[in-house]
């Protein structure tokens, strides 16, 4: 792997290996994903994850950039983050406050793919093997029953009967 894996940073420390993108719906459905070596910066992937998409699209810290957040804008799709503790606050509607901290659910995805699919392996002894990995734990999710989700429709309706 030492000429397609990369170093790359987390908020946790330092790696080598891959990134995995994911987008998922607030069922917990996996909407799209891409794999990038550990080192690709987590704005430079956004739009291709998010092509086709309109509406919401919540992330954390890594995803803060005013050009992003306008090139998604043009897009139809907005860019809602948490804030770095230097920068200044901007107005978000309670039911986009409410789902951002909602966040969470998809690091639980994450983590039940890599306890429960076992993608972080990380003893493969080739490419096609890895991949092979990531791409069954992927499918194997897409036909999980119970994923984690957001309840939507409740605050929604909740939303709607309070604006009134």
């Amino acid at each position: 792997f030492s000429k397609i894996a990369q170093r790359g940073k987390t908020s946790t420390g330092w790696f080598f290996g891959f990134t995995l993108h994911l987008v998922i719906n607030d069922k917990g459905e996996l909407m799209n994903f891409t794999l990038t070596p550990g080192n690709e910066h987590d704005t430079k992937v956004v739009e291709t994850v998010s092509q086709k998409l309109k509406g919401w699209l919540f992330g954390d810290r890594g995803y803060i950039s005013k050009d992003l957040r306008g090139r998604l804008k043009e897009q139809g799709l907005e860019l809602i983050t948490t804030l770095k503790k230097n920068m200044k606050q901007h107005v978000l509607e309670p039911l986009q406050k409410h789902y951002l901290k909602q966040r969470g659910v998809i690091e639980t995805v994450i983590d039940q793919l890599k306890s429960i699919m076992t993608i972080n392996h990380t003893r493969h002894r080739s490419a096609i093997n890895f991949q092979v990995n990531i791409f069954g734990g992927l499918l194997a999710y897409i036909f999980k029953p119970k994923k984690p989700s957001v309840p939507f429709e409740k605050l929604n309706l909740l939303h709607t009967l309070t604006s009134n």
